[in-house]
């Protein structure tokens, strides 16, 4: 996922002075997701977990509900071909029905696991997701240079284990826009939790949708955006 290079400039602005020195940065990738041989989507990526993303990736766009749905997948250099059992068109949008209710000491916990990340430690050039059950356990925690796409990563490896979304909390850093909801919706997540915040329109997008959404999750403080009542003493 990181790559070195070897020489650098340095730039000091105190003593004015440059220096060769080594530097450890990201390696973007491309890749291709082929649908039954047919282009579905191109996505950059962070070079890791690329199956739990090509699975994440399908069902937040309403392409499959399960992992069974998925005939095979194969992945060779940039390229993801998937076959599916049979060819479907994107579902709707129903509401996320779930019970899940969770401490706030969980949101926290959740929010503060997917920040010890060490790609983010060592280069600063990534966002983190985390998917955990009963918003205890964690199910996967992934980077990648995008918030969707690290969110995707943790949806596809829950989908992957047959982990009931309904009974789990995804955590994310960075804001939470409308495509962050929706993804959440489709996957039937009941609670978002970031360090960020959302904006007017996700917040609304989630009131509709059944999705709490905890924001400004940072030390000992949190708002909670949206339906209240899965976070135990936020709401009736």
């Amino acid at each position: 996922m990181i790559n070195k290079i070897l020489k650098i400039v340095a730039y000091n602005r105190v003593d004015g002075g440059c220096v060769e020195a080594s530097e450890r940065i990201v390696r973007e990738t491309a890749l291709e997701v082929r649908l039954d041989g047919q282009h579905f989507a191109t996505a950059m990526l962070l070079a890791a977990m690329e199956k739990e993303f090509v699975y994440g990736l399908l069902l937040t766009h309403g392409i499959i509900s399960t992992a069974s749905d998925v005939k095979s997948v194969s992945i060779e250099g940039n390229i993801a071909e998937v076959t599916l059992l049979k060819s479907r068109k994107p579902d709707g949008i129903g509401k996320v029905r779930s019970s899940l209710r969770v401490s706030p000491a969980q949101v926290f916990d959740c929010v503060r696991a997917i920040l010890k990340s060490e790609v983010f430690t060592e280069t600063e050039a990534v966002h983190s997701a985390g998917l955990f059950l009963e918003g205890r356990e964690a199910i996967s925690i992934a980077e990648d240079l995008g918030r969707h796409h690290a969110l995707d990563k943790v949806i596809g490896a829950g989908l992957l284990r047959g982990v009931d979304l309904s009974r789990t909390l995804a955590a994310s850093t960075g804001r939470q826009p409308t495509e962050m909801i929706i993804k959440c919706r489709r996957a039937g997540i009941p609670i978002i939790a970031t360090k960020g915040v959302p904006t007017t329109l996700a917040v609304a997008m989630a009131g509709e949708a059944g999705i709490t959404i905890a924001g400004l999750v940072r030390g000992d403080t949190m708002i909670v955006y949206s339906h209240p009542e899965r976070i135990e003493g936020a709401g009736a």
